[in-house]
C-alpha cells in the first residue's frame, strides 16, 4: 500500500508540474484538439479505409486489438476505480468533462497506441509522425485535467503490448 501512495504522490506532484506550465492556455487550446481527434471517430475511419483498400489483414488486425483493448479497458477501469484528478484534487476542476468516472488507465492514450503500433507495423516509415501523436493524447489528457501521469503511461503501455500481441497471433 506504502508503494501505491508513493506512486500517487509523484503523480500528484508531475500533474502539479504540468499545469503550472507558463504557456499552459495554450496548451490546453491544442490539448482540446489533440485529444478530440483522439476521441473515437477516427480509428472508425482508418479502419473503413483498410476495408475500401481490401485490405483485410488490417482490418482483422484493427478489429481484434480494439475488442481485446476496449474489454481490458472496460475491467481495468472497474477494478481500480481511481478517481479522475477532479474528484482526487480538493478544489481542482478539469479543462474538459471526462466520458467515464474513473481514470486509470488512459482509454484516449491506449487507443491511440494501439492505432499507432498497427500503423507503424504495416507503414514502418509512419513510426516518426504516429508515435508522437500517441504520446501528444497522453499529454493532452493531463493537461486537460481528466488523467494522472500514470494513468496515460499504463494507457500507453496497455494498447502498444495488445496490438503487439494480436499481431503476433495473427
Amino acid at each position: 500500500m506504502r508503494l501505491f501512495h508513493t506512486i500517487h504522490q509523484i503523480d500528484l506532484m508531475t500533474f502539479d508540474w504540468c499545469l503550472r506550465r507558463k504557456h499552459r492556455e495554450l496548451a490546453v487550446v491544442l490539448s482540446r484538439y489533440v485529444s478530440r481527434v483522439a476521441d473515437g471517430p477516427l480509428y472508425a475511419v482508418i479502419v473503413f479505409v483498410f476495408m475500401l483498400l481490401e485490405q483485410w489483414h488490417m482490418v482483422k488486425l484493427m478489429v481484434v486489438a480494439f475488442l481485446i483493448e476496449r474489454a481490458l479497458y472496460c475491467i481495468f477501469k472497474s477494478s481500480f476505480r481511481r478517481n479522475r484528478p477532479a474528484v482526487a484534487i480538493p478544489g481542482y476542476k478539469s479543462e474538459v468533462v471526462p466520458s467515464d468516472q474513473f481514470s486509470f488507465p488512459s482509454g484516449h492514450t491506449s487507443a491511440a497506441f494501439l492505432v499507432a503500433c498497427a500503423l507503424v507495423g504495416a507503414y514502418p516509415a509512419l513510426g516518426w509522425l504516429l508515435y508522437p501523436w500517441a504520446v501528444s493524447v497522453g499529454a493532452a489528457r493531463v493537461m486537460l485535467g481528466v488523467h494522472f501521469p500514470t494513468d496515460v503511461m499504463a494507457g500507453a503501455l496497455l494498447g502498444h503490448t495488445i496490438c503487439l500481441l494480436v499481431l503476433a497471433a495473427l
